[in-house]
C-alpha cells in the first residue's frame, strides 16, 4: 500500500468518526442527557477506529454505494424531524 493513498483513507475514517460524534452530540443536546452524550462519544470513537481498519475498502464501489445509502438515510431522517417539528408548531 502506498503512502500516497493513506492520507485520504485516514481522512475518510476521521470524517466518519466526526460525523458520528456530531450526530451523537446533537442527539444528546436535544434530550439534554450527559450520559447519552458520553455514550455517543464512545460509539463514535469506536466506529472511527473500526473505519480506520477497513479504510482501504472506502474506494470499493459497493462500499461507496452503501455510504451513499447511509447519507440518504441521514438526510431523510433530518427532513422527517424537520417536518415533525414543523407539524407540531403548526398545531
Amino acid at each position: 500500500m502506498s503512502q500516497e493513498g493513506s492520507p485520504s483513507k485516514k481522512g475518510a475514517a476521521d470524517s466518519f468518526g466526526e460525523m458520528l460524534t456530531a450526530f451523537g452530540s446533537a442527539m444528546a443536546e436535544i434530550f439534554k442527557d450527559p450520559e447519552l452524550q458520553e455514550k455517543s462519544r464512545e460509539f463514535a470513537q469506536s466506529a472511527a477506529e473500526s473505519a480506520r481498519v477497513f479504510a482501504s475498502r472506502f474506494k470499493d464501489e459497493e462500499v461507496k454505494h452503501k455510504f451513499r445509502d447511509v447519507g440518504k438515510a441521514a438526510e431523510d431522517f433530518g427532513r422527517s424531524m424537520q417536518d415533525h417539528f414543523r407539524d407540531d408548531r403548526d398545531k
